[in-house]
């Protein structure tokens, strides 16, 4: 019972920081250290991951009216048919433009990159850098006269381009996907609402892929309790995460992204600090 409340609270967790720019694998790495689940290391950082499948459902069950092209329509005659809409089937291609880059890392080097970099030191480095980034971009012209307002502007080269940045974030935890999307976005011109709404939608195939990878590598041969573990821990992140992309896309409305900035800043900090002192003591 005690692990399935760890499963609850892992839940909210990645419901909340998945889509708030605040890194949601630097929150889930800290709060492993807090109160670590008992599991096997093997299956930890499988559901660190699949966890997120929980957060995509709750974008698709939001926009899905945006999201699905096909549509089953009556003709003339009475008859149905299906029909595509062509201007979603071309910002699904941006997406997958976009996914390119952070595809390539997580198939070919994530063993590697998990063991350089899943870390303390970098989780805090990240989490200060692209704080200071969100600061900086947001004081600046870019952020006050948008160029670019709805997804359907954003070119092909645009979407290339925030996906090197999604694919810093498969680098290098703690930067946050959302977080380094929306970075690449505004710098762009791209709007507030665009860039939040595009980083849900590119969350899609890059968090899909990434889960798959990581059950593939685990396999299939949970016990029960691993399994409710991780259904507990999904179920969860999905109803959180309802509530977090609707708190953030009204609250971006009215304000600008600068108090993320300064939250991961503080929390960069503290982490470092913590760190020195667990090593000196």
């Amino acid at each position: 019972m005690i692990e399935i409340l760890k499963a609850i609270i892992f839940g909210i967790v990645e419901g909340i920081t998945e889509w708030l720019p605040i890194s949601s694998t630097g929150h889930m790495i800290l709060l492993d250290e807090v109160m670590s689940l008992q599991v096997s290391p093997d299956f930890l950082e499988m559901f660190l991951v699949v966890i997120q499948l929980g957060a995509i459902l709750a974008v698709v069950v939001i926009y899905w009216h945006r999201l699905f092209p096909f549509r089953l329509e009556q003709s003339q005659k009475n008859a149905l048919r299906l029909t595509v809409d062509k201007p979603m089937m071309i910002m699904w291609g941006k997406i997958v433009i976009a996914s390119v880059p952070a595809a390539i890392v997580g198939v070919f080097f994530d063993d590697q990159l998990n063991a350089l970099f899943y870390n303390y030191q970098t989780v805090a480095v990240m989490l200060i850098i692209f704080g200071i980034l969100f600061i900086v971009i947001e004081n600046s012209p870019l952020s006050k006269n948008p160029r670019i307002h709805s997804i359907s502007e954003i070119t092909c080269r645009a979407a290339l381009f925030i996906g090197v940045f999604q694919m810093i974030a498969a680098v290098f935890p703690g930067t946050s996907r959302s977080g380094a999307t929306i970075v690449g976005a505004l710098l762009l011109g791209i709007s507030r609402t665009a860039a939040a709404e595009f980083t849900f939608f590119l969350a899609i195939p890059a968090m899909l892929g990434g889960s798959a990878l990581k059950i593939l590598k685990f396999g299939f041969h949970m016990t029960a309790q691993e399994l409710l573990i991780l259904l507990t821990g999904m179920a969860v992140a999905f109803i959180v995460s309802v509530l977090a992309i609707k708190f953030l896309m009204a609250y971006i409305k009215k304000h600008d992204f600068k108090v993320f900035g300064w939250y991961r800043i503080i929390l960069g900090i503290v982490i470092l600090v913590c760190f020195i002192l667990q090593t000196a003591i």
